[in-house]
């Protein structure tokens, strides 16, 4: 445990799910992470902050980019030149052994790194005037991790394996206790708002599974990472940060911000939300074509854009023609009377005493209203046959 003198009255920026080396369909989101990084970096520079949390993700893949680690290489760099302190956990993306490698060199200049749980919940000190805070950093973990290092205790999920880890972890309570973690963390009855491409279940979203907001009473502030969306969850004093970016078409509406921790003996915590604001927007548009294209309603053709497109016939080239307009075209799609007559489909029921090609004869008429081409017909069953999905006796078209 290291102590440091610091002014009475801290600053913190709490950021999360950086993703860094992530791409956005086929377009590179280096420049726009760069970007979003440098913004940050202002804002410790006018906040004057003490250090930043960062809740994990900070990797887009286990094994990351070249690019992608020289942009973390970079932002660790500016912020050790202002002398901010860094809390970092590992996040389900990343590989922890790569996000741990060089963590005994990085600590010396105050880069604090938790990527490998090894038993024990590691925390920093800090000076706060007359009190001190306490930095815990939680990587992301399983059961199986903790139950290596737990094997007396009653461990069958994620839940079991952060209470017991906190369980065992002497926290001294007359400090601020912050803690730093990377899980999906749900209030009573209810889950965080998703974004992102999370999927949910009953009882986990993207493979990991739920934890109780109540398992950190014992903490001041809880800095989370996993969810994109910026939100509390249970008490304002557990949040996640949020992506700093917008990563798919469900974020499109979400507005991206990092969260400003002050701890004073004034106000003990104080949580302020500080907008983010990315080089390139993402936006969904929807309309016709024709008028979503107009002069006079094109607006920051730069950014990326998901259109829908209300037309009631299929346009040919679709994506060439917008892209002539908006660049960053990343998906179209369509929004007419034959796509709501399909979502109106039941599809348990369609396939029910039919051959193949009378399947995808009904499926052509009802996108395009006319009698599928018999060469199209060829095509269709070639790949059918390849993929396994009919055999050669469907060859006459049985």
């Amino acid at each position: 445990m290291d102590k440091y003198s610091a002014k009475p009255g801290m600053k913190f920026l709490h950021i999360g799910d950086l993703h860094l080396g992530k791409a956005l369909s086929n377009f590179d989101l280096i420049q726009d992470q760069r970007y979003i990084l440098d913004q940050i970096l202002c804002i410790a520079d006018t906040e004057s902050v003490d250090g930043v949390l960062i809740a994990g993700d900070v990797y887009d893949k286990s094994i990351p980019s070249e690019a992608a680690m020289k942009l973390l290489d970079y932002f660790l760099m500016k912020l050790a030149q202002k002398k901010r302190k860094v809390f970092m956990v590992s996040g389900n993306h990343d590989s922890d052994d790569r996000l741990n490698y060089g963590s005994a060199l990085f600590a010396v200049n105050e880069i604090f790194i938790s990527a490998v749980f090894d038993g024990t919940l590691h925390k920093q000190s800090l000076a706060n005037g007359d009190s001190r805070i306490d930095i815990y950093m939680l990587p992301f973990v399983k059961a199986s991790q903790v139950r290596h290092y737990f094997p007396n205790e009653p461990i069958e999920n994620y839940e079991d394996a952060v209470r017991t880890i906190i369980r065992n972890t002497p926290i001294d309570k007359r400090n601020t206790n912050i803690l730093v973690a990377h899980q999906f963390v749900a209030g009573k009855g209810e889950d965080p708002a998703l974004a992102g491409s999370e999927s949910i279940g009953t009882q986990s979203v993207g493979t990991v599974e739920r934890i109780g907001y109540d398992c950190f009473g014992d903490f001041d502030y809880v800095a989370l990472g996993h969810i994109h969306s910026p939100q509390r969850v249970g008490r304002d004093e557990i949040r996640y940060a949020g992506s700093p970016l917008k990563y798919s078409l469900r974020e499109a509406n979400n507005e991206k911000s990092l969260a400003l921790i002050t701890v004073s003996a004034e106000e003990k915590l104080k949580i302020e939300l500080v907008p983010l604001k990315p080089m390139r927007d993402l936006r969904h548009i929807k309309g016709m074509m024709k008028e979503l294209l107009a002069p006079g309603n094109v607006k920051a053709p730069e950014d990326f854009i998901y259109a829908t497109l209300t037309d009631e016939d299929m346009i040919n080239d679709a994506m060439g023609v917008f892209q002539q307009v908006y660049p960053n075209t990343v998906r179209i799609d369509y929004d007419n009377s034959h796509t709501r007559e399909i979502e109106q489909v039941d599809i348990s029921r369609i396939a029910e005493n039919k051959s193949f090609p009378e399947l995808i004869g009904d499926f052509y008429r009802l996108i395009y209203g006319h009698e599928i081409p018999e060469e199209e017909m060829d095509v269709m069953r070639t790949v059918a046959r390849e993929a396994g999905v009919i055999n050669e006796a469907d060859k006459a078209g049985h």
